[in-house]
């Protein structure tokens, strides 16, 4: 287990005094192709590092990817991973009056609020939609100062505070929301620590018998395949409809296949390093997936700037092949 990220100060009733001091995980820096993928994998990798533990570990889940016909899964930590690994577990949190008084009450009680919130009103997104546009996005809440209007939240690759106008905007208190008795209450969780986690050679043998677990429910079929498939009529829509649909159809596909296969990769490399033998040549083979989705973005990108019909096969070549050295491989290694 990694040493614990510096938190903020504690009052008697478990609540923080002052948002934590965070520093990106491992993950999250140096080299990467994707350097973000999506916001609740982003969430849980900083939320579990700022609790002292190793993200790494719970990363088994990315054998199970598929193309799901119009994009590839939406991959995200399954919680009772989280759970057995971590001794942390996920609830829903019952949004029975005022969000703002239920996410106080949680982290006063030292657990951590997830929550899908506007992202208009968070200032660690000023490159994207910050103050520009209306995106439902998770965070995870540990501090919260309804007095001075301030909210500590994991969100993405970091850890971020916000005040003043955005925080009345987060918990639906400007004068915008008034009278709007229709709106809906978020859908919340809160997550707790219910018993010890794992450590060192059980941590590393626990990730690998749920490895194992995946593998076998991963595809049946090669889903670079299924999309290769599907691709030319997906060509088509997107020299139809141009750049402002191509954003969030590489974010559903490449982005998505691409970020995932490099957490794979990052995640055999750690299970090798703590133990459990995983020859380089695999997590290679993963990385190649990875940064032959991104090549394919680029590709895509110019395509759609000369109006060009690019069928990308040579990149699906690199694709189909890379993805079916590393499935095959891993599972009997691992059978």
């Amino acid at each position: 287990m990694n040493a614990p990220t510096a938190n903020a100060a504690v009052t008697e009733v478990g609540a923080p005094a002052n948002p934590r001091r965070h520093e990106s995980h491992a993950l999250h820096q140096g080299e990467r192709v994707w350097v973000e993928t999506n916001c609740y994998v982003d969430l849980w990798i900083e939320l579990l590092h700022g609790m002292g533990f190793d993200p790494r570990a719970a990363l088994a889940f990315t054998v199970t990817q598929d193309f799901e016909g119009d994009q590839f899964t939406f991959f995200k930590f399954p919680l009772e991973d989280i759970e057995r690994l971590y001794g942390t577990q996920v609830t829903e949190l019952a949004i029975y009056d005022s969000l703002e008084d239920r996410v106080l009450a949680q982290t006063q009680r030292g657990h951590t609020v997830l929550v899908e919130v506007d992202g208009f009103y968070l200032p660690n997104t000023r490159a994207t939609s910050y103050r520009r546009e209306h995106p439902k996005t998770s965070v995870g809440i540990d501090f919260i100062d309804p007095a001075g209007k301030r909210l500590g939240y994991f969100h993405n690759t970091g850890y971020h505070t916000l005040d003043g106008e955005d925080y009345d905007g987060v918990f639906r208190k400007l004068p915008r929301f008034d009278g709007q008795a229709d709106l809906l209450f978020p859908y919340v969780e809160f997550a707790k620590r219910v018993r010890a986690p794992l450590e060192g050679n059980a941590l590393a043998h626990g990730s690998a018998e749920l490895l194992r677990a995946h593998l076998l429910r991963r595809p049946t079929r090669n889903p670079v395949t299924e999309w290769r498939t599907a691709f030319p009529a997906q060509l088509d829509m997107l020299l139809e409809r141009g750049e402002k649909f191509f954003h969030p159809y590489s974010f559903n596909l490449m982005r998505q296949l691409g970020a995932n296969f490099e957490f794979l990769s990052k995640y055999l490399l750690w299970l090798d390093a703590n133990g459990v033998a995983v020859p380089h040549e695999i997590a290679t083979a993963a990385q190649k997936v990875a940064s032959e989705a991104m090549v394919m973005q680029f590709r895509l990108v110019r395509a759609m700037a000369r109006n060009r019909r690019d069928t990308c096969d040579d990149c699906f070549d690199v694709l189909e092949a890379n993805y079916a050295q590393t499935l095959g491989p891993l599972a009997a290694l691992m059978a």
